[in-house]
């Protein structure tokens, strides 16, 4: 009888906990269902351990025009009923955000810019987050 081994990284996602593999290319929603974009990366704190952005993509038609939006992780809720990430921001709100086209690089290291990000969105950088 061959016994079935698992590997250490085999388990993807528990019961409160999730993968990043598996949260890259997972929908977010408006909370009226409306998909929004999806979840192309999520950025780690080094520090902190903590989840600080998820890059959204969001526009474009079949992966072409596409923008990516570094998102505060802080916005983001895991909807069950959804399968998928919920956030309340409007599409108006979305377009006027900071962002950045698939030619272009986003400077991570650019505390002014991740403020920037952060104050757009009205929220409190996550612990260990540069602040200014």
């Amino acid at each position: 009888m061959a016994v079935k081994t698992t590997t250490p990284t085999q388990t993807r996602e528990t019961g409160t906990l999730i993968g990043s593999d598996k949260v890259e290319g997972t929908n977010v929603y408006r909370s009226n269902g409306d998909k929004v974009g999806q979840i192309e990366r999520v950025m780690i704190d080094k520090r902190s351990g903590q989840v600080a952005y998820a890059v959204m993509s969001f526009g474009g038609f079949l992966g072409i025009g596409e923008d990516y939006y570094p998102l505060p992780w802080s916005l983001l809720t895991y909807n069950d009923r959804l399968g998928g990430y919920e956030i309340n921001v409007t599409e108006n709100q979305l377009r006027s955000a900071p962002k950045y086209g698939a030619g272009q690089t986003w400077d991570w290291s650019d505390t002014k810019r991740q403020q920037g990000v952060y104050d757009y969105y009205a929220v409190q950088p996550t612990v260990g987050s540069p602040r200014m």
